[in-house]
């Protein structure tokens, strides 16, 4: 069984910063890519940024030059840095592990999510 662990949420004044990480724990063979996707209340959950295995990131334009995705493949996990956070970044932060394969069925790939971590902006 995989988890998902998520830490780093919080109240900030816009402007602020924060750092999100996710540490995934199981019997895990590889994790195709991790990321981060957000739900704001009435919203969609949107993509905000991933990262593979080997480094490749993704960003949404909306989060472009503010925040900063990295990844320790050695913990199985993943960061998010956001800086400049602005009001309308306010969302359940949720943290994904894409096509992850175990020890024991490594031809099997699964998608993983966490509980979730509130980021409120608001001064």
């Amino acid at each position: 069984q995989v988890q998902l662990v998520e830490s780093g949420g919080g109240l900030v004044q816009p402007g602020g910063s924060l750092r999100l990480s996710c540490a995934a724990s199981g019997s895990i063979f590889r994790i195709y890519a991790m990321g981060w996707y957000r739900q704001a209340p009435g919203k969609q959950r949107e993509l905000v940024a991933n990262i593979t295995s080997g480094g490749s990131t993704n960003y949404a334009d909306s989060v472009k030059g503010r925040f900063t995705i990295s990844r320790d493949n050695a913990k199985n996990t993943v960061y998010l840095q956001m800086n400049n956070l602005k009001p309308e970044d306010t969302a359940v932060y949720y943290c994904n592990a894409d096509r992850v394969t175990t020890v024991r069925n490594p031809g099997l790939a699964y998608d993983y999510w966490g509980q979730g971590t509130q980021v409120t902006i608001s001064s």
